[in-house]
């Protein structure tokens, strides 16, 4: 007898998940993860930042955008959170009244930890794609990298990448630039040869 299908996760499952991890549900499947470690949660705010100001306040920038940290996206089938996600305010005229957004968003940031790189890598992205998702930057604080994305004819070019020596500049956010450094403050500077090792230890 062949075995059962399982049947795809419902938003009531997602509910159910309690509070001190994050759910998702991508392919019909709930997945969970523990909440951010602080270095995580760290780089994170630092980036919003720098990007918060000059593009939704217009102070030091040219503004019309909308940024909100880990944003529950309905996305289809699929639910996702990613740690940052913006909007282009011609697009998100008003804040929705749900407890979560079904526009998709015109750049999304996914800080990468060890227990969603995986993940955030492979299916995250196709179905940031699939969604026709305009602009996608990883963040790894553990190496100290930014990796920049932009959506050509349905795939994801790799624009660039930043180290924590460097001035980002990058899409859609050019109109500014800022120090990579400054989103890990309390971390030295990684030198090529270095080992990141030792900051893996409380990494989630």
């Amino acid at each position: 007898m062949a075995e059962r299908e399982k049947r795809p996760a419902t938003y009531a499952d997602l509910e159910a998940v309690p509070e001190h991890f994050v759910a998702e549900i991508i392919d019909g499947v709930l997945r969970t993860h523990p909440r951010p470690s602080p270095r995580h949660v760290v780089s994170a705010n630092s980036l919003a930042d720098e990007l918060t100001s000059p593009f939704q306040k217009a102070r030091g920038g040219p503004g019309g955008w909308v940024f909100a940290a880990e944003p529950e996206l309905h996305l289809g089938s699929h639910v996702l959170v990613p740690d940052l996600a913006a909007w282009r305010r011609e697009r998100l005229p008003s804040i929705p009244d749900t407890a979560y957004f079904v526009t998709v968003p015109d750049w999304a940031c996914e800080v990468l930890s060890a227990s969603t790189e995986t993940r955030d890598r492979t299916v995250k992205m196709r179905i940031y794609a699939e969604q026709r998702l305009s602009h996608l930057w990883l963040v790894d604080p553990r190496q100290q990298l930014l990796e920049v994305f932009e959506l050509r004819d349905e795939r994801w070019v790799l624009l660039g990448a930043w180290s924590s020596e460097d001035t980002v500049r990058a899409p859609p956010f050019d109109a500014i630039s800022f120090s990579l450094a400054d989103l890990w403050p309390l971390d030295k500077p990684l030198g090529f040869n270095e080992d990141p090792q030792a900051l893996y230890a409380g990494d989630r």
